[in-house]
């Protein structure tokens, strides 16, 4: 079971920074259990998140038990909505007892948010994991539709390429049938080539390639007015990765390669202005990157209401 979300995901108006003329909403589905942290990123001990006190308390317990959460983030951009990534989704099988048959209340706070299913014209997947495309699609009678039935759902072409090419397990191929198939099916994906320089794909919003957890992981740039903003997707899983960028997933394709893309990301983006929103950091979720010796920090950005 997911914990309850916190106040102010679970009733009140969703987190949104401004990023120049964009207004980028956190859209929330699920805060993670404790058990995320130490499965996930299994380095990152007690004694490790001791060591970066900064961590605590918004991303880290007294205990040193990591925070994570599941959401999305919804952007308008020069008249396009934007959906980035979809979560784990509504009442779907899954092996992870954590993601098992949820029943959420993502689609009522994206709705509230703005961003009602059949307003959304680009759904963007940094990955095609199974807690980042569940709500690609919905149960229709017993049926998986496209959620966002006048939306192109994006990703990288080596993303797709790689799955493609795989023999899935039983659990990954339960994720394509339910919730990448149906979609493809329609006709509404898109696959991405992203070159070292990143691809524009749409105005203002760029996919930056950040493979290694993935073969095909992007995180995406936001530009407007000078300001940008980049969501990490799972190039970077949670704060302590700036203070450890060595710290990789249990679940990484390549972990080395992860690590490259993260130190590259993160040096990129450290002592700038640019902020960085993570798809799994827990309140306050975006920050600037700071240099703390050899290493980095988060200085926390809070949404506003």
């Amino acid at each position: 079971m997911t914990q309850p979300l916190p106040p102010h995901a679970s009733g009140g108006p969703a987190p949104t920074w401004a990023v120049g003329d964009l207004l980028v909403h956190r859209i929330d589905e699920a805060v993670l259990p404790p058990q995320t942290g130490p499965w996930l990123l299994p380095a990152a001990t007690p004694g490790t998140v001791s060591g970066a006190p900064w961590l605590r308390p918004h991303f880290a317990g007294p205990t040193g038990v990591l925070h994570l959460s599941s959401h999305s983030f919804a952007v308008e951009a020069n008249g396009l909505r934007v959906l980035i990534d979809t979560g784990i989704g509504n009442g779907k099988t899954r092996a992870n007892p954590a993601w098992h048959h949820l029943d959420t209340a993502y689609l009522r706070r994206l709705t509230g948010a703005g961003f009602p299913p059949e307003s959304v014209d680009l759904v963007i997947l940094t990955h095609l994991h199974t807690d980042h495309v569940g709500w690609n699609t919905r149960d229709d009678g017993g049926t998986w539709v496209p959620t966002f039935p006048n939306a192109r759902y994006l990703t990288s072409r080596a993303e797709w390429d790689h799955w493609a090419g795989t023999d899935l397990d039983g659990p990954r191929r339960q994720m394509f049938r339910d919730s990448v198939h149906p979609v493809r099916d329609a006709g509404l994906l898109d696959l991405i080539d992203v070159p070292d320089a990143g691809a524009e794909v749409a105005p203002g919003i760029r996919l930056l390639p950040t493979p290694g957890h993935t073969p095909g992981q992007v995180a995406v740039e936001l530009r407007s007015g000078g300001r940008s903003a980049v969501v990490t997707g799972d190039c970077v899983h949670h704060p302590v990765q700036l203070h450890r960028p060595d710290i990789t997933s249990c679940v990484d394709f390549d972990a080395a390669q992860a690590t490259r893309s993260r130190r590259d990301l993160l040096a990129a983006l450290a002592d700038t202005e640019v902020l960085l929103l993570g798809s799994h950091f827990p309140p306050p979720t975006a920050g600037l990157v700071v240099s703390e010796g050899d290493n980095y920090r988060l200085e926390p950005v809070p949404g506003t209401a």
